[in-house]
């Protein structure tokens, strides 16, 4: 556990870059299946093949805070949330205030009132791809809790915080005496919004993956040379975890019963297929973009998209918005290839929009600041 800097891990940008684009997906495929008739293999690829995008996120998150780190090295919480808060915090309340007056002007419903601001904020709620931030911030938060866990972890220790992992999940998810008791509560109660929002701020959920990440980042030399002996083995594992979701998922569908909004709301990355699914993807991805490397077309994209992933994740849902109003204005509806479509028009409008932002920003520094919490080079 080296406490040195090291070298740049270019897997890990083009595994973010690849992450944003299946968050791009969900919330494209969150739109269409307002469509009466969806094509359910459609669905499957922006719903279900997607599902480790967000929790791959807190792995690369983890990853970059432990990397060439050591958790028994001195260590300044103070520092520590004072460097976070510019790069998150910062964003997070900017790019939140952002929404409310958009989508008050945008939607017609007005901003909200003063005394509802607090909640909005603390359950991430001014934007649907929001939420990821605060939990984000939660487990920022709680860094000395991870660098303790981490300084003692072993991979017998994490196969156990990962079987109650699988079972707090699923007891969160799946629990109908626990969501009945959740509905049963009062409107408008403070206990109901802590337990309805639970998913927005409680980092129980994705602690198994954040640890994984550290881990890997404390270990990775050794990490490295298994993933490169293990290459075709973990692309195996990658398949058949995929292959294992959307079996349950076209299962809940032409078997139970289910519509597809169903489907994808049961057959998610915190089941315990999608947890499953969540660790051969990124192990996958890992092994994958190490070996692609950065030296040819795919790679570069990749890392391209990595660059901007912050921006591009904060900011499509503004281009998903006009988008869609281009689309129902012109009497469309939104049909697969439209989907399709829309989907390849909103990457590559935010990734412009980024790179023109990040331009702006070396011009006037405040601007990545504000909207990306990139500090200004002295």
């Amino acid at each position: 556990m080296s406490s040195s800097k090291r070298g740049r891990v270019s897997a890990v940008e083009a595994i973010r870059g690849i992450s944003m684009m299946g968050v791009i997906g969900i919330h494209i495929g969150a739109e269409y299946l307002a469509n009466p008739s969806p094509n359910i293999h459609l669905v499957a690829l922006f719903d279900i093949g997607t599902r480790f995008s967000v929790p791959i996120f807190f792995f690369i998150s983890a990853f970059g805070l432990f990397y060439g780190q050591s958790p028994s090295a001195p260590f300044s919480y103070r520092d520590f949330l004072v460097r976070r808060g510019r790069a998150v915090m910062i964003p997070y309340l900017v790019w939140s205030l952002f929404y409310l007056i958009h989508d008050a002007y945008a939607y017609g419903v007005g901003f909200p009132p003063l005394t509802a601001l607090p909640g909005i904020l603390f359950f991430g709620n001014a934007k649907y791809q929001l939420y990821f931030m605060v939990i984000l911030i939660w487990f920022y938060l709680l860094m000395p809790l991870w660098r303790i866990l981490l300084a003692r972890m072993t991979l017998p220790l994490l196969a156990v915080i990962l079987l109650v992992q699988i079972g707090f999940d699923y007891w969160s998810s799946f629990s109908t005496a626990f969501n009945l008791y959740v509905y049963g509560l009062p409107e408008g109660t403070l206990l109901r919004a802590l337990l309805f929002y639970r998913l927005n701020y409680w980092v129980m959920h994705y602690v198994f993956i954040f640890l994984l990440g550290g881990y890997v980042a404390l270990h990775f030399d050794a990490f490295r040379a298994w993933m490169e002996r293990n290459t075709a083995r973990l692309y195996a594992l990658g398949i058949v975890s995929l292959g294992a979701l959307l079996a349950w998922y076209y299962k809940l569908i032409l078997v139970d019963g289910y519509t597809p909004l169903e489907g994808i709301y049961t057959a998610h990355q915190l089941s315990p297929l999608g947890i499953f699914y969540t660790i051969g993807a990124t192990l996958a991805l890992f092994a994958f973009f190490t070996r692609l490397g950065t030296e040819n077309a795919l790679g570069r994209a990749f890392q391209l998209l990595g660059k901007h992933s912050y921006f591009i994740y904060l900011a499509h849902p503004v281009a998903i918005t006009y988008l869609l109003m281009m689309i129902h204005g012109a009497g469309y509806v939104l049909t697969a290839p439209i989907a399709l479509s829309m989907y390849m028009a909103t990457l590559l409008l935010t990734l412009l929009a980024a790179v023109i932002v990040r331009k702006i920003g070396e011009r006037i520094p405040v601007v990545n600041e504000l909207t990306i919490g990139l500090k200004p080079k002295k």
